[in-house]
């Protein structure tokens, strides 16, 4: 079975609420953020329209870094299943300036057979067209999907792949037949 992967909520932590509140502690900021970040992560603007659409000044590296905290628990289990011979996957929702750091700061990204960056397939989750883009990478197969987003566990469930909603990495062991 082919394991793929969501990074942010599973192998990457969730937003640091400290850097988002250097950020901006506006509602309406983070309305915005949020409404045009499906663009950004798809690659359809650059960084420099997407903040334009915020209607802030560009905050690339406080937004990079707020995202750029890891599980190093997991990053443990990945190279685990690398070593056992488990072909692993990345499929993430990701912008181009982020993609770039975790590539320049993280060699553990070299571990995955296939890196779905949303910002370089031209699709992010939950649309079909992310989880195809992925089984047509990977040659189809057993795969089995692992996010934190219940939404996207089942888009991929809908195009056949098995999911797994993640929780913790204790579950995710037990699932995986991994001590």
């Amino acid at each position: 079975m082919i394991v793929l992967f969501d990074m942010f909520g599973v192998i990457a932590r969730d937003q640091s609420p400290e850097v988002m509140a250097s950020m901006s502690t506006s509602p309406s900021f983070w309305d915005a953020y949020w409404a045009h970040r499906p663009a950004y992560d798809r690659g359809d603007v650059t960084a420099e329209e997407y903040w334009a659409l915020v209607g802030h000044p560009p905050l690339v590296e406080q937004d990079v870094t707020s995202w750029s905290r890891v599980d190093h628990e997991m990053v443990a289990l990945l190279h685990d299943l690398h070593d056992a011979g488990r072909r692993i996957a990345l499929l993430s929702n990701i912008p181009e300036d982020h993609a770039r750091n975790f590539e320049r700061t993280h060699a553990w990204l070299d571990l995955f057979e296939v890196r779905g960056f949303s910002c370089r397939i031209g699709h992010a989750k939950p649309e079909r067209a992310a989880f195809e883009w992925c089984r047509d990478a990977l040659g189809g197969g057993d795969i089995l999907f692992v996010d934190d987003r219940l939404e996207n566990v089942e888009a991929a469930r809908e195009i056949g792949m098995r999911g797994h909603h993640f929780t913790g990495i204790a579950g995710l062991r037990d699932r995986l037949g991994v001590v």
